[in-house]
């Protein structure tokens, strides 16, 4: 590979631009990728992200801004599955509360669906879906997931979303008390990650 390589986001997010170079400062053993906010998200022609799977979702989002920005594209798609509610809230986990809904409102719905519930019937895992795409095709599709299970109450005052609901026995911490590199390490979008990342060393090396 040679030079840099820079990857748009296609999100207006600043935390998550975060979170994506905290992941790359932990595992990249150099300095050859880097990450940004792809420019003037807000303005760009808006992807709706209908599609039944997290897969199409990602790679669909990333192949449309893809044509936007000049460089490789690096889009997402995840949520919370829960086998017992027929996956539920799934593809829809940040819209299951309605589109402006808080975290605390989601976990508040996700509870009393799973009211009554006992042992297994509260398994439940996240799902991150990765895709990279340059000039309106898709270079890579890459996923991970983390298993757990939903708690009857929260727990911990960290993380977003559904975190505080979701138990990881081994380690016996909802996400929302892990500390950012426990979370890295733990987490179905730092798994993810990790694979788009030797994706695209395989990717860039090769060009």
């Amino acid at each position: 590979m040679h030079g840099r390589v820079n990857f748009l986001l296609a999100s207006s997010n600043r935390g998550k631009l975060a979170e994506f170079e905290a992941l790359a400062r932990r595992d990249l053993a150099d300095s050859r990728f880097t990450f940004s906010l792809a420019p003037d998200f807000a303005k760009l022609p808006a992807f709706e992200e209908a599609a039944p799977t997290f897969a199409e979702n990602a790679a669909g989002k990333a192949i449309h801004y893809s044509r936007f920005c000049d460089g490789a594209v690096i889009a997402d798609d995840s949520g919370l599955v829960v086998p017992a509610l027929k996956g539920a809230p799934g593809v829809r986990s940040a819209r299951y509360a309605g589109p402006n809904a808080t975290d605390a409102e989601k976990i508040a719905k996700l509870l009393a669906e799973m009211r009554g519930k006992r042992g297994a019937e509260r398994a439940a895992h996240f799902v991150c879906v990765l895709a990279l795409a340059e000039s309106g095709r898709c270079l890579a599709v890459v996923s991970d997931r983390a298993d757990g299970m939903i708690l009857e109450a929260p727990r911990g005052n960290d993380g977003f979303g559904y975190d505080p609901v979701f138990y990881q026995p081994e380690i016996n911490k909802t996400f929302a008390e892990l500390s950012r590199a426990e979370k890295n390490r733990a987490s179905h979008r730092g798994k993810a990650f990790r694979r788009l990342l030797r994706a695209a060393h395989d990717l860039f090396d090769r060009s």
